[in-house]
């Protein structure tokens, strides 16, 4: 498969120097950059320290002066380039690194275009700009990947708290969506819509650098692994399940022939095992649980489910 070519376009005005190396190193992991051009006012000294990166990484400066004081030019002179760009097709995706929310639209209005976006900028960068991208990446984690050690503040480490619940909600809830459709959840998919979701998710902003290792972290999902696969499935409660699994079978077994209605039968268990949560075991609902158990299956009766039990 040929590689995919990449427009890279950064505002010195809102990314410093030193993020330069990691920028190239990691969009190289998509694809060939065939455009490298940053945007700023040249003649200023707030950019004197991206001078001595230009010529050593290739790329072009494009001079724009602040007309007016207050106003972005450098904001209007990448629009519009990364417009021509865009009308040429020559390109699969872009790569817009600012931290400067006024991007926003013109990112939408690429990918509108069937181009991949990927968007980079510091911490700071507001949140429609992160959203709007295909996948967004923090530049203090790529610098942090070279310089390892520098410490989170206090603020960040309780973000990160709140997302991870976020998170490992979003991949429970794809694990039962495809147990209802009898499919193993990939580690790959759960990377994939991860990113669809939050489109600026990365492990490295948790300190790790496999997706397979920050999902060990969790307490509600497992790894399963089946030769070189790895999938994402919940944690049961292993001895919990099997008692629930043999009292079902008793009150079915017992129902004789007929039997029992499956409201009946969920109405025994929840009494019996107050904490019971089906959805703790992968299912959105009673009746997909109860034909999971060995020799219990589940008919309908005119408007009626009824368990029964088969040798």
């Amino acid at each position: 498969m040929d590689e995919q070519c990449y427009a890279l376009l950064i505002d010195a005005d809102n990314v410093s120097a030193k993020y330069i190396k990691p920028i190239l190193t990691e969009l190289s992991k998509y694809g060939v950059i065939t455009y490298k051009r940053i945007y700023g006012d040249w003649t200023s000294t707030q950019n004197s320290s991206w001078k001595e990166e230009l010529l050593t990484n290739s790329i072009t400066p494009i001079q724009q002066f602040s007309y007016t004081q207050g106003k972005n030019a450098t904001d209007s002179a990448m629009i519009i380039d990364a417009m021509d760009i865009l009308y040429t097709n020559d390109v699969d995706g872009f790569c817009i690194v600012s931290s400067d929310s006024d991007f926003t639209r013109l990112v939408s209005r690429i990918r509108e275009s069937g181009k991949m976006v990927i968007g980079m900028g510091e911490n700071k960068t507001p949140e429609p700009f992160r959203k709007a991208c295909d996948k967004f990446t923090i530049l203090e984690n790529l610098l942090n990947e070279q310089e390892p050690g520098s410490p989170k503040t206090e603020d960040t480490q309780d973000t990160l708290g709140r997302e991870k619940i976020e998170i490992e909600d979003a991949i429970i809830k794809m694990i039962i969506e495809n147990q209802d459709s009898n499919k193993a959840t990939g580690l790959g998919e759960v990377g994939s819509r991860l990113v669809s979701l939050y489109p600026d998710f990365d492990v490295r902003s948790y300190g790790y650098n496999m997706l397979s290792k920050f999902l060990e972290e969790f307490t509600r999902i497992q790894l399963v692994k089946h030769g070189n696969i790895v999938s994402v499935a919940l944690r049961e409660d292993w001895g919990m399940k099997e008692d629930i699994d043999g009292y079902v079978v008793y009150i079915v077994k017992k129902a004789g022939k007929d039997g029992i209605e499956l409201s009946t039968l969920g109405n025994k268990v929840y009494e019996k095992y107050k904490d019971f949560k089906i959805s703790d075991y992968g299912y959105a609902q009673l009746n997909q649980y109860v034909k999971s158990i060995e020799h219990i299956k589940v008919e309908q009766v005119g408007t009626i489910l009824k368990a029964k039990y088969i040798k």
